[in-house]
């Protein structure tokens, strides 16, 4: 009817407060050794003018009261005090998600029929009465189609219908690799194989590693399907079989340490060794600056045969990067400066793409009008955390931390991951734009606003600090 409120009226989702927080499934994770912070000498390439160190201005304060907790200038905020500041302080206090909805209401009717009327005039009458029915039943079953297909959830959630978490089975016959890294937890897992598309949801994980808390996990590359159910996913993780030991997969944004456990994994090549071999740096053909890997493994897949050592595999990941660095036009001599900011901006950087040109406007935006880059995964990284973006404030106020780039102007001392294609391309190419600063507000989705005042970034900070609280699930990005 005219007047009726739109399925988009009766089933636009209200907000609504997850309250339960997770209990404590630890697993150890080894701590992985703090990058070299040795400075290395300024390059006089004509391309490191544009990362001049410069003494900074005065940054705009913030009208927002909350400015002096969550500091406007930088690319995330802090974290509030009774959140966990990183994924290693989670590990102590990670638990049982909360419940699904359940339930059903089923609704029932019947046909009553007349009698002592004419056969005849009964069939006339049932054509009258039943005609205006069918085609009354048939438009509103139209709009009920349209809405069960349309609004699947929220007509489930209206009456009361529970959604399906799971897949059923052992996947739909689509090879992925998933890549498992030193220290993920429950948590981790769980993100990881939803985010490759195994498994349904993220609660089907975690809701049955909670229920078998004994499950642990080994470092690698992991053979599995797509659409597997996630007790299926869990147990093909435990199966070796399913290791993947003739490709050797590195992910964008891996961090060096993390990137030679995978390749130990994967090759059976003790890890002591990858590490020897990786500590010879001079021998890789790097930029002079140079004083570690880091930055220059492309992250890509790679095939084996198993004769390999780990100087070849090194070296072989060396040279791809190389390579690519080549095609996109950087000349040796700008190598060490291009790296190094597309390094942040690939760590920085959420899941969409057209993102990554606008970090890099920001970050260029800054360095051009003398404002330090105030990246906290620069932080994070240089003190030796690096499995979280968020930081704390004395963090923030060590200038010994030469990776610290609220304290320190210009680009950190070196490269902070393992950037791909996409960001050497934004750090080349910037996308047009005024702003200084950007924050996601949905981590899970990689939404991220960019604002030119502090009083924009404020209010994006204030979304995503919502966002974080607004269920157990989010808070797993948010550590």
């Amino acid at each position: 009817m005219a007047n009726e409120p739109s399925w988009e009226d009766l089933f636009t989702p209200k907000p609504t407060n997850e309250d339960s927080a997770p209990e404590a499934t630890p697993e150890a994770a080894p701590v992985a050794a703090p990058p070299s912070t040795e400075q290395a000498p300024a390059s006089e390439d004509p391309f490191a003018d544009l990362f001049a160190d410069a003494t900074p201005p005065a940054e705009p304060v913030a009208a927002s009261a909350a400015a002096d907790r969550y500091p406007p200038t930088q690319a995330y905020p802090e974290v509030p005090a009774d959140q966990p500041m990183s994924r290693r302080a989670a590990r102590e206090s990670e638990g049982k998600r909360r419940g699904g909805r359940g339930g059903s209401s089923n609704g029932g009717g019947g046909s009553r029929t007349g009698s002592g009327a004419p056969k005849k005039k009964r069939s006339l009458l049932w054509l009258k009465i039943t005609l205006p029915i069918v085609l009354v039943l048939g438009a509103a079953g139209g709009v009920a189609a349209y809405g069960w297909f349309n609004y699947n959830e929220q007509v489930r959630a209206l009456l009361g219908i529970p959604l399906p978490n799971d897949f059923e089975g052992t996947g739909n016959g689509e090879e992925t690799i998933v890549s498992i890294k030193s220290g993920d937890i429950g948590s981790d897992v769980a993100v990881t194989l939803h985010e490759a598309g195994v498994t349904m949801t993220y609660d089907a994980v975690y809701n049955y590693l909670v229920e078998n808390p004994d499950i642990t996990f080994t470092p690698g590359n992991w053979s599995l399907q797509k659409q597997m159910s996630a007790a299926s996913a869990v147990a093909a993780l435990q199966d070796e079989a399913n290791k993947v030991t003739d490709r050797l997969l590195i992910t964008e944004g891996t961090v060096l340490p993390n990137a030679l456990e995978t390749i130990a994994a994967t090759t059976g090549i003790p890890l002591e060794e990858v590490q020897a071999a990786a500590a010879d740096v001079s021998s890789f053909g790097l930029p002079a600056e140079a004083t570690t890997l880091e930055g220059f493994l492309f992250p890509a897949t790679y095939e084996l045969d198993g004769t390999e050592t780990a100087h070849d595999i090194l070296q072989r990941l060396v040279d791809e990067m190389m390579s690519r660095l080549d095609k996109a036009g950087v000349s040796v001599d700008q190598r060490w400066d291009v790296v190094r900011l597309a390094s942040i901006i690939q760590r920085e950087a959420g899941s969409n793409i057209d993102d990554f040109a606008k970090i890099s406007r920001v970050f260029q935006n800054r360095i051009e009008q003398g404002i330090n880059l105030q990246s906290d995964a620069t932080v994070a990284y240089g003190t030796g955390r690096l499995d979280s973006v968020w930081t704390e404030p004395e963090e923030r106020a060590d200038a010994s931390n030469l990776y610290n780039t609220y304290a320190n102007p210009g680009l950190p001392v070196g490269p902070i991951g393992l950037p791909g294609d996409d960001a050497i391309n934004a750090a080349l190419h910037p996308a047009d734009g005024p702003w200084l600063f950007f924050v996601p507000i949905n981590l899970a989705t990689g939404e991220t606003v960019f604002s030119e005042t502090a009083d924009e970034h404020q209010t994006a900070v204030d979304q995503l600090l919502a966002w974080c609280d607004a269920s157990a699930e989010n808070a797993t990005y948010c550590q």
